[in-house]
């Protein structure tokens, strides 16, 4: 039977809940055909059964990213899509299998990058994320961790916390400086006194 008919618009839901439960399923059997079957669909004509493939595909990668790793490329493809929630998807992806897959991700960070300016704040989170799973790759870390640096000194906000809190544990000795300047050089920009609280602690963390 096609996984295909497992899927929320197959069984006639908008609800989530029935994608979620196959990914489970799927990642319960190290289903490998299902995954293949899933990513072959990413360009089916109907909008419903690729918007599901992808929303199943990437949540089996939360949970078992070495179930869909090997389809790096063809999520760094997506990223092309025109289609919000198949762009957004794709990189959430490609942030689940940045540690597994680094030999074809960081070769892609320009377009990763120049699609997260564009996109959606998740689609610019999971860049983030995958610049911070490339840095803790010794042969990358230098270009990631300048880009982050970059990354750093644009981010809303609203996400800078999240952004510091989760590179922290990367920062290498020599750069700590640096990470902390570019934090600093934030503080003012941050209104939420919660916001900016989180990002105080991170800089204390690494003085």
């Amino acid at each position: 039977m096609s996984v295909l008919t497992k899927l929320s618009s197959s069984l006639g839901s908008k609800i989530q809940k029935a994608n979620r439960d196959l990914a489970k399923q799927i990642v319960a059997k190290s289903d490998a055909t299902a995954v293949k079957e899933l990513v072959e669909n990413l360009e089916n004509k109907n909008k419903n059964i690729h918007s599901d493939c992808i929303k199943v595909l990437y949540e089996i990668g939360e949970q078992k990213p070495e179930l869909i790793a090997l389809y790096a490329k063809e999520f760094i493809e997506l990223l092309n899509s025109k289609n919000n929630r198949l762009q957004w998807g794709a990189m959430t992806a490609l942030d689940s299998i940045a540690s597994l897959q680094p030999k074809i991700i960081y070769p892609a960070l320009g377009k990763i990058l120049d699609i997260s300016k564009e996109g959606s704040v998740i689609t610019r989170d999971h860049a983030v994320g995958i610049l911070i799973k490339l840095c803790s790759v010794k042969a990358y870390y230098e270009k990631a961790f300048s880009l982050l640096i970059g990354e750093l000194k644009t981010a809303p906000t609203n996400q800078l916390p999240m952004y510091a809190e989760n590179a922290a544990s990367i920062v290498t000795e020599k750069d700590k400086m640096l990470f902390i300047k570019t934090l600093l050089s934030r503080i003012a920009d941050i209104e939420s006194d919660t916001k900016r609280r989180r990002v105080e602690k991170v800089i204390k963390k690494l003085s």
